[in-house]
């Protein structure tokens, strides 16, 4: 059978493939972008989807909180990020680099150069027979480049980081003699020490009380600010997740909501205040996840029905359940 096509409808096809190459690629204009990732592990035999299609887009300069409850995928994208581990499939970029194309030679430059890692348990930042300077200076010896005047001006760069983060005066202290918050502003120095595209920290706050925690966060503020580094925070601390202005929860190895946070000063009194408003994520395949609090209180579950309004879409539960 033939089908004939009026030129009005070729060139509205035309236009719309136009159109279509003329689109500008997902995450073009982010510093990490993770496109439909997939992170599957087999134990036993059994396969588990850690990530099933995770969306994200990190924009260069923020300062950011990933939540999720345990087993959400949170940890397992962080590792992702970090050269640590690979992903099944999908994409992901940093800082212009391909996490899924990248040789073992080039993950070992990528772990050095482009991302800071700060680990959750303190000792492990840390190598304890190093003062708390030559830790700092550690990685950019193992950068290379040798001479008197460069080991001169790396060490001046470690006494800077420390000075910024306030732990200048651990500067000849071995980490058995730092408190756990001073261990984890050094961490954070050393993270910093090669000048890193984005700084990575997995539960940073975990094993520190409430008032270190604030200090700890205090300092990837401080970094944040007078360094510009990219910042993403894994943490299931909501006193932190709230200082953030972009909170990003995970939840079945997808991205499910969104925090969005912005300061406004009232015209009458000056006063400043937070105001926040959460969003659903949607992604790229159209999935969205609701909240679970909003679908047990109107008792959705299986399937929903939705109707497209003018400027909205409804989604109603399915009186047939």
């Amino acid at each position: 059978m033939t089908t004939n096509t009026s030129p009005a409808s070729l060139a509205d096809l035309e236009a719309r493939a136009t159109a279509h190459r003329d689109r500008p690629a997902y995450g073009h204009d982010a510093l990490i972008t993770c496109d439909r990732l997939v992170r599957v592990f087999s134990t036993d035999g059994v396969e588990v989807q850690a990530l099933q299609g995770l969306d994200l887009l990190v924009r260069e300069g923020e300062l950011m909180a990933l939540v999720g409850a345990s087993g959400s995928g949170k940890s397992t994208l962080m590792n992702i990020l970090a050269g640590l581990d690979e992903p099944t499939a999908g994409a992901a970029r940093v800082a212009g680099r391909d996490l899924l194309t990248m040789g073992a030679k080039e993950r070992l430059g990528y772990r050095r150069d482009v991302v800071g890692f700060v680990w959750q348990q303190t000792g492990r930042n840390l190598l304890p027979y190093l003062t708390a300077a030559q830790n700092v200076a550690l990685p950019m010896q193992l950068r290379g480049g040798g001479g008197f005047g460069r080991r001169a001006r790396k060490a001046q760069r470690a006494m800077e980081l420390l000075e910024l983060l306030d732990v200048a005066d651990c500067r000849d202290r071995h980490p058995r003699q730092l408190s756990g918050g001073q261990q984890q502003r050094v961490a954070i120095a050393v993270a910093l020490a090669n000048n890193p595209s984005v700084l990575l920290a997995d539960e940073p706050t975990g094993e520190l009380d409430s008032h270190t925690a604030e200090q700890i966060f205090a300092a990837f503020r401080t970094a944040n600010e007078h360094l510009g580094t990219t910042i993403v925070i894994v943490t299931h601390d909501q006193a932190v997740a709230s200082e953030v202005r972009r909170t990003v929860a995970i939840r079945d190895g997808r991205t499910s909501t969104e925090v969005l946070r912005r300061t406004e000063v009232d015209e009458t009194t000056g006063q400043e205040s937070v105001i926040s408003r959460e969003y659903a994520m949607l992604d790229r395949a159209g999935r969205l996840q609701l909240p679970a609090d909003y679908t047990e209180a109107l008792g959705m579950r299986d399937r929903v029905a939705l109707e497209l309004e003018r400027d909205h879409i409804g989604v109603w539960p399915d009186g047939d359940n």
